[in-house]
């Protein structure tokens, strides 16, 4: 099985709840065909670059998914048909990303940027 990386943007007008009710939705439609959902994370409401169907937010919803080629197909197939769903993108990675937090980095030789150390606090 493939990893994959799914990222989702959901309308304005729905609730929070919806929306991880959505994102369920999409975790068993992955199960049901074979896969696992590792980590599922609610970004938020968040503005958008440019109006999308009217929209100017949106819910972001990212989805760590390890699956085989055909339940992917089945997800993206089930969200072109939604209403909710303003965009999806999924993308094929080798390994997932420890932490999605933009504030703190880890740099190649395994310090963190960004983020008070033991070193820096003294």
């Amino acid at each position: 099985m493939a990893l994959y990386e799914h990222l989702l943007i959901a309308r304005q007008d729905i609730s929070a709840q919806q929306v991880d009710a959505l994102a369920t939705h999409l975790k068993t439609i992955v199960e049901g065909e074979g896969g696992k959902v590792e980590k599922q994370e609610y970004w938020g409401l968040r503005g958008l670059a440019y109006r999308i169907k009217k929209n100017r937010k949106g819910h972001y919803v990212l989805l760590n998914i390890n699956a085989p080629a055909g339940a992917v197909q089945e997800l993206e197939r089930q969200l072109k048909i939604n209403e909710d769903v303003l965009r999806y993108i999924t993308v094929k990675v080798e390994k997932f990303e420890q932490s999605s937090n933009k504030n703190k980095r880890e740099r190649e030789d395994g310090k963190v940027e960004g983020a008070a150390t033991e070193e820096t606090v003294q």
